[in-house]
């Protein structure tokens, strides 16, 4: 049997690094941040999801010498113009609700903008950036949806309380298992296309 390859994901999101290591199975060993001994704030100060990713992972490229990928992630509501996008995990506190990162600060100041909305469509949008041997290149998940008028569920994070798929039957993100969720979701999709890309190039 193939020793698994290695790839190196520029987060130390746990919740990130599980999604991907159960979405990728065992083709794939994947290391975080703290596995390469990263531990720095990496910036984030584009104003696109590509920009974000691409900026994430060049940096450890860069200062690291390993190649990697990074991701991005937006929840774009229509009734809100495509916020919060690249401000997704800082809505919140933006809005001066609670700490940055903050997942129910996040939910709660969505839900309350959107109190008096018409429509409440939305969508869940996954950039991820792979630099590998000094060759960039992007990645794209996208999942249709709706946000819910109140959190349901117990399962995943971030907006997945809220976050009805489009496939799901008016299930959120929270109501589904880990196998489900990842066979739908915006990051399953990108993820997907990466592993599709690293297999088809050895």
């Amino acid at each position: 049997m193939d020793k698994p390859r290695e790839i190196i994901m520029a987060t130390n999101n746990a919740h990130k690094l599980e999604e991907v290591r159960q979405i990728l199975g065992g083709a794939f060993t994947v290391k975080g941040l703290n596995d390469i001994g990263c531990t720095e704030d990496i910036p984030e100060t584009a104003d696109t999801l590509e920009g974000n990713a691409l900026q994430k992972a060049l940096y450890v490229h860069e200062h690291y010498g390993v190649n990697c990928f990074a991701d991005d992630t937006g929840l774009e509501v229509d009734a809100l113009g495509g916020a919060p996008g690249v401000y997704t995990a800082r809505f919140g506190s933006i809005n001066g609700y609670g700490e940055s990162h903050d997942a129910n600060a996040n939910i709660q100041c969505l839900l309350d903008k959107l109190e008096e909305a018409e429509t409440r469509t939305a969508r869940f949008r996954t950039v991820i950036a792979l630099v590998q041997d000094d060759k960039e290149m992007l990645f794209e998940g996208i999942v249709e949806g709706e946000i819910l008028l109140q959190p349901v569920g117990e399962g995943g994070f971030g907006y997945d309380p809220v976050f009805a798929p489009v496939e799901a039957n008016g299930l959120a993100f929270a109501q589904m298992s880990a196998e489900a969720k990842n066979s739908i979701s915006h990051r399953g999709r990108a993820i997907k296309k990466l592993a599709e890309y690293l297999c088809h190039k050895q």
